[in-house]
């Protein structure tokens, strides 16, 4: 067996997440250690919400960083196996990066904050968009956005899954995409609640803004390999993550390509860490010859430690 980790990121977020993991140690810890670094009460908006609040980019980002390391020092805790190599869905990387020892916790959840500050003012409420188009191939619907876009910004955003992939730019320009993607053939298109149009050239100014929360950051070298997604290459040094991660915010997330890095890597088991089954299914469809775990709750958690132990 050759193990690999996963962190999910935005989008995977829901009230109460964190009840689902009622018994195991360092759950309560963590998020109240992420409460302190941020200086606000984060714990008590991802416990009783409204959700309203917490889909909101500036409190999503932070709460499923938190969420995401809070699952994997609970695996620590029960003597889990350690992974080889790491990645994580766009703001998943930020806990990839955590695990590996780039970033400590606090740092990392002040810089994720600063991300999520960063994106939100990027683009006015109700300008920008993202939407899930299924059953289309990426070079068929690169070609439907680039039609519809009409002097404005629409793009393959997250290469998610053979015939999964999200677009995002400029609201109208998404609804004209998505219009034309049904009339190519497409089986589904549905618009996602999103506040912000993540990776795509709307963020180009974010990213910029980004920049002096970087260069302000501590990293070290990573202890455990980490694939970038907007790269699908091995992080490297403290400058090259840092470049990287600025480049993230408008560069389309290459899910498809990371995981079959992973394969090529002899990765044969995946354990998806954190809220949800999202990365868990997109896997499956991409490598259904790897096994996945996906830690969503306590017996889940539990079975995988069982399982990943014999």
């Amino acid at each position: 067996m050759k193990l690999a980790f996963v962190f999910p990121g935005q989008g995977s977020q829901s009230v109460a997440m964190m009840a689902a993991y009622a018994g195991l140690a360092k759950i309560d810890e963590t998020m109240f250690a992420a409460d302190a670094a941020l200086g606000r009460a984060l714990t008590s908006m991802i416990a009783d919400g409204p959700d309203t609040d917490l889909n909101i980019t500036t409190n999503t980002q932070p709460a499923m960083l938190a969420a995401d390391i809070a699952v994997w020092h609970a695996w620590v805790a029960a003597g889990g196996a350690r992974p080889s190599l790491v990645a994580g869905h766009s703001l998943g990387e930020y806990a990839a990066l955590t695990v590996a020892g780039a970033l400590k916790f606090d740092d990392a959840m002040k810089l994720v904050q600063a991300r999520a500050n960063a994106m939100q003012n990027a683009v006015p409420a109700g300008i920008g968009a993202m939407a899930a188009i299924l059953g289309m191939e990426p070079d068929a619907l690169a070609a439907v956005c680039e039609k519809a876009s009409n002097g404005e910004v629409v793009s393959c955003c997250n290469l998610n899954a053979p015939g999964q992939i999200v677009i995002g730019g400029h609201k109208s320009a998404v609804e004209r995409a998505m219009v034309l993607a049904k009339e190519a053939g497409a089986k589904r298109a549905l618009m996602l609640p999103m506040s912000v149009p993540s990776h795509c050239e709307l963020m180009r100014p974010a990213a910029e803004q980004f920049a002096a929360a970087l260069n302000a950051t501590n990293f070290s070298a990573p202890q455990i390999g980490v694939l970038h997604n907007a790269t699908v290459d091995v992080a490297g040094d403290a400058a090259a993550i840092r470049l990287v991660l600025a480049e993230q915010l408008f560069k389309p997330v290459r899910w498809i390509e990371t995981i079959q890095k992973m394969h090529a890597h002899g990765i044969t088991n995946i354990v998806e860490c954190g809220p949800g089954k999202a990365l868990a299914g997109m896997i499956k469809r991409i490598a259904p010859e790897m096994k996945c775990y996906s830690l969503s709750d306590k017996v889940a958690f539990d079975a995988a430690l069982a399982d990943l132990s014999t």
